[in-house]
């Protein structure tokens, strides 16, 4: 797989999880990484000492995602700090299992700010300063395709991201800029419950649930040169669950 050397990634919600594996392994294959957080310095601090222990570069940016204001200051916080933005992985977001009648306009404000608007503009932002051989990439999950009661509000947040994906292709491939899906099945988080877990283990042919890591590579791959004709397409990276 091509270097990454030279290029700058940001990787929105990267203090745990998906996002620290995707941060790790893009740092990995050299590239400066910002680590994004919303209100764990601690972790993100970890995040970032851990990639500079093995000789590569990080930093940690706080930003609330959920305000718009905040996503776009990590775009431009970036640029001025690196002159430049190479790769945004929108994977700041959050799971709420809610259902309909107990679910607030308080609570469905929250998770689409988060998961689905904040998102939106920091990748209007980046549209901005990306030249040619940019790349976003926005992470979904494959629970769009299933059915899960209780969790419509959540869906519907994360459904948006896939349908920027489809749009954003088009108007940005112009610019020689790629924008993709990728869409985690069930993975080893602490965002998932034992019922989840057990769910995830029975579906999928392979009998154990991805991990972060399995994730992280998917995007690496997405980001590199060799996915230059990858564009505008929903990446299902959840171990061969059916939908």
């Amino acid at each position: 797989m091509a270097s990454l050397s030279g290029k700058v990634a940001i990787v929105a919600g990267s203090s745990s999880g998906i996002g620290r594996a995707i941060a790790e392994r893009l740092a990995e294959d050299g590239a400066i990484v910002v680590v994004n957080y919303g209100t764990n310095a601690e972790k993100a601090r970890q995040v970032v000492t851990g990639i500079q222990a093995k000789g590569e570069k990080a930093v940690a940016v706080q930003s609330d995602m959920s305000q718009v204001a905040e996503a776009r200051r990590l775009v431009i916080e970036t640029v001025k700090q690196f002159g430049r933005l190479d790769i945004l992985v929108n994977n700041a977001g959050r799971f709420m299992a809610r259902p309909l009648l107990e679910t607030t306009e308080d609570d469905f404000d929250q998770i689409i700010a988060l998961n689905a608007k904040g998102p939106y503009f920091a990748m209007q932002e980046a549209w901005k300063v990306m030249k040619e051989g940019g790349r976003i990439v926005n992470i979904s999950t494959d629970g769009t395709h299933l059915s899960f009661p209780g969790a419509t509000a959540y869906l519907d947040s994360k459904g948006a991201l896939e349908q920027y994906t489809k749009g954003l292709a088009q108007e940005l491939a112009p610019r020689g800029i790629t924008v993709n899906t990728v869409s985690p099945g069930f993975t080893e988080t602490g965002m998932i419950t034992d019922q989840f877990r057990q769910i995830g283990i029975q579906m999928s042919p392979l009998k154990r649930l991805g991990l972060p890591k399995d994730i992280a590579d998917v995007v690496a791959f997405v980001v590199s040169e060799e996915a230059r004709w990858l564009t505008g397409q929903n990446i299902h990276a959840g171990g061969g669950i059916v939908m």
